[in-house]
């Protein structure tokens, strides 16, 4: 029998291995090509432009490239685990290692090609799809046309040829170095049992535990560290070095000593009397638990870092909205000092519109007295702050039932960054600085609405005031006064159209700020297109976010599938041996059923817990919302994961019917 008949015959023995193989190439190429292939489609050139888009996309790559390569090689080594036998039995007949080398290599030449030309073509349709999703995010209407690029092929097939040539020579070093025996015994090799427990893993096991809460808890305090006026780049570092170090580490003793050691109390609880969904949950769990660890550890921290971003980036899309009314808080806001009519110009289209008139002081405020009781004892905090006042007849329209008194107060635009950085809470005074000293005024509600155009407050607060005290101050030479005025459109289908008026007619103004020492440039303002920058600004980010994100979880969650797979192999002769005593299928995958949830849900669990720590840390500088996003990326990491535990309780399900 020639080599080609003997690689011919053994790829049609082991079909049934080769799929799942095949699938992790093909998936990695298809990904890798249609993500390469975004730098050169004519669509996104002429969008979002050339220059800095191809820079982020290229870079994103080398991380997508990160990901492939953390994947084949994963795979690659399970499925070399599975044929581990049969590669010991050539060498048995006679069969030189040299040869055998060559034997697989052209086995991985075949299938590598194979799956790197259907790859190509399944990235090549769906690189359309990508880049229609990343236009939809940014709100770009183009026709995007199926796009080939020879620059993307080129860098695909270069990087999988080498990484084909890492894989072979990953085989080869293997065959040679490994013993016979040790291939043929393989897969039927117990994991080390755990037979007793002593103090000091006991010890590390509790250490876990403790390292992740403490992680946790500085995570929480990163924002106040900010407050610190000694803080230092150097200082934040450590800071976030510790909690990684902190995190990674009592993941890694949580997964190796703490399950362990629970699950052995759980069994001598039992005093012996364990049911076979006991045996094959409990024990097989604690005794693959040492070989397990660090392959856990890894998936959960890239998991975890991995929906975070994810999470952080869709918190920015899914605030867009909040934040434009947050900024610009009408559709239009014009200015006194543009002498810009764009009411005339709306007037001569037919644009339907309503018309608010605002008056907005600059104030310098004392707020500690609204402090809460631990702010307002801290010496560092600035409290002599510049905030913006409105009067209760400007702001009618969108607070009918506000009744202020004379010496009553209303604040609004007091949003979740502006409460960490300042803590302030209602029935409190609050001191204005004006010509003749000091004035206070009582503070009946404090709410995080934006209804006023940010223009004075530095994003902090606006103060809407009765009638007659916003009088009083307005005519305090130390307040200085700004006329603007807002237009809401009446018809939300006339938006278009407006906007193509507000484009053709816009201008800037340099506008002094109030200290008189410094201008800004403030545009006639559009809060449709505010929104439109924020997600132009952040689309691509997001774009990528979700794709490596995405990658990154289909990917860990196909290693755990995969390496259930071959665990469920190497147990198939205890299943034998259960089936021969009379127990069914059912009974069988009971405990199967229980090892599974484990296997997929505990890693799930802590990867959901590391993100959310994570992402609570620093989420207000990402946008205004928070639950919504989080629940949504969460909610879409747990139906992955459950697919693949679906998956793999499936695969176990025949090995344990085929097993009789």
């Amino acid at each position: 029998m020639t080599l080609n008949q003997l690689v011919l015959r053994s790829m049609r023995k082991n079909a049934k291995n080769y799929y799942l193989y095949v699938f992790a190439l093909i998936f990695s190429v298809t990904l890798y090509y249609s993500f390469v292939t975004l730098q050169y489609n004519p669509a996104i050139t002429k969008e979002i432009g050339n220059g800095m888009t191809a820079t982020v996309l290229k870079a994103a790559s080398y991380l997508l490239l990160f990901i492939v390569i953390f994947f084949v090689l994963y795979a690659n080594k399970l499925f070399m685990n599975r044929r581990s036998k049969e590669i010991g039995l050539y060498q048995l007949v006679g069969m030189p290692k040299g040869l055998v080398t060559r034997l697989i290599a052209i086995e991985n030449i075949i299938l590598w090609l194979g799956a790197i030309i259907l790859g190509v073509f399944m990235g090549f349709i769906t690189s359309r799809i990508f880049v229609m999703i990343l236009l939809k995010i940014i709100e770009k209407d183009a026709f995007v046309e199926l796009s080939f690029s020879l620059e993307a092929l080129l860098r695909t097939v270069i990087v999988f040829l080498l990484l084909l040539m890492v894989v072979i020579l990953q085989t080869a070093m293997r065959i040679r170095r490994v013993s016979l025996l040790s291939l043929i015994t393989t897969t039927v090799v117990a994991d080390e049992k755990v037979k007793k427990f002593n103090a000091f893993q006991m010890i590390l096991g509790f250490i876990g535990l403790v390292f992740i809460g403490y992680g946790y808890y500085l995570s929480t305090t990163l924002l106040d560290l900010l407050d610190d006026p000694t803080l230092t780049p150097d200082k934040m570092l450590i800071q976030l070095l510790l909690i990684l170090t902190l995190t990674i580490g009592g993941t890694y003793f949580v997964f190796r000593f703490s399950v362990a050691l629970i699950l052995n109390i759980v069994r001598k609880s039992k005093k012996g009397l364990m049911s076979v969904a006991d045996v094959l949950s409990l024990s097989t769990i604690m005794h693959r638990m040492k070989s397990s660890a660090m392959s856990l550890t890894t998936i959960t921290i890239l998991s975890a870092t991995t929906l975070g971003i994810l999470t952080l980036a869709y918190i920015s899309y899914y605030s867009a909205d909040a934040m434009a009314q947050d900024s610009v808080s009408y559709d239009y806001v014009m200015y006194e000092d543009t002498g810009f009519d764009l009411i005339g110009e709306f007037d001569k289209e037919g644009i339907q519109y309503t018309r608010h008139d605002l008056d907005l002081l600059a104030v310098q405020a004392d707020v500690r007295p609204l402090l809460l009781k631990e702010f307002a004892q801290k010496k560092d905090v600035s409290t002599l702050l510049t905030v913006q006042v409105v009067s209760q007849k400007d702001i009618q329209n969108k607070l009918p039932n506000l009744q202020l008194k004379e010496d009553e107060g209303y604040i609004v635009g007091y949003d979740s960054l502006s409460a960490e950085n300042i803590r302030l809470e209602s029935q409190k005074p609050i001191q204005f600085i004006t010509s003749t000293g000091t004035d206070e005024l009582f503070i009946t509600e404090v709410t995080e609405e934006s209804l006023v155009p940010n223009y004075h407050n530095y994003n902090f607060i606006t103060v809407i005031v009765s009638d007659s005290y916003f009088q009083k101050l307005l005519h305090d030479p130390l307040n200085e006064n700004q006329k603007i005025v807002g237009m809401e459109l009446q018809e939300m289908d006339q938006l278009k159209k407006a906007e193509e008026v507000f484009e053709a007619n816009k201008v800037s103004v340099e506008i002094p700020y109030p200290s008189g020492l410094a201008t800004k440039t403030v545009s006639v303002e559009s809060q449709e297109t505010y929104r439109l920058d924020i997600l132009n600004s952040l689309g691509l980010t997001i774009f990528i976010s979700g794709f490596l994100g995405l990658a990154f979880l289909i990917a860990t969650g196909s290693i755990l599938y995969f390496k259930q797979m071959s665990e469920a192999d190497e147990e198939k002769g205890a299943y034998t041996i259960l089936r021969k005593m009379g127990f069914t299928t059912n009974e069988i995958m009971k405990g199967i059923r229980r090892k599974q949830l484990f296997n997929f849900g505990f890693p799930l669990l802590i990867g959901l817990s590391h993100s959310y720590f994570a992402v609570k840390a620093g989420w207000i500088f990402f946008g205004t919302e928070l639950v919504a996003p989080l629940l949504i990326t969460m909610s879409i990491y747990i139906i992955l994961y459950s697919i693949f535990a679906i998956l793999s309780a499936g695969y176990y399900r025949k090995v344990v019917e085929n097993a009789f």
